[in-house]
């Protein structure tokens, strides 16, 4: 386990999963909102963020976790761990209006400098009107997913939980061919 790739819709816990995977095995962790969006909540260009993306695909290392989809092809060739997240979109919800709510005018470790947290109904509603069909292309995807890359489906808090607990065991009995830093 050297490059993970993390996929899911927003709410799914991408962010908080790369986070505590890279606590455990000391890769680097990298949030594509820090691709995706400049200092102030400046959206950065397509072609920008697909530059961006190479340059963190060439790396020796990392868990990138979010879905630039223009950049999946590429960091798939790139990783040998796949993990999606797919949990149930009414969870997803309470997250993101929890997590807005609680964070309101901070800046998340995950977001871009100068972007600082905000209650967004859009974007609530977008999550919700993209539910199915943006779940039909992270199903489309992590189908293309070759078998000798390890592959993980995760649906529920509980195999979050179990996934990370098998994790913490094999990187400490050396199992992941990851040193101990």
């Amino acid at each position: 386990m050297k490059r993970v790739m993390i996929i899911g819709q927003p709410g799914a816990g991408k962010s908080w999963l790369a986070r505590r995977m890279g606590e455990i095995t000391h890769l680097p962790v990298v949030h594509v909102d820090h691709v995706h969006w400049a200092p102030g909540w400046v959206e950065r260009s397509r072609a920008e963020k697909t530059a961006l993306c190479a340059e963190i695909h060439a790396r020796p290392e990392w868990i990138f976790e979010g879905n630039h989809s223009a950049s999946f092809e590429e960091r798939l060739a790139r990783a040998d761990t796949v993990i999606w997240l797919d949990l149930p979109v009414g969870l997803r919800l309470r997250r993101l209006a929890w997590r807005s709510l609680r964070d309101w005018g901070r800046h998340r470790p995950d977001m871009a400098p100068g972007c600082r947290e905000r209650p967004s109904p859009e974007f609530l509603r977008w999550v919700w009107a993209t539910r199915a069909t943006m779940r039909a292309k992270l199903r489309w995807f992590y189908k293309q997913v070759p078998h000798d890359k390890d592959r993980y489906h995760l649906r529920s808090r509980a195999e979050v939980a179990a996934f990370l607990d098998g994790l913490r065991t094999a990187v400490a009995v050396g199992n992941l061919g990851i040193p101990h830093r």
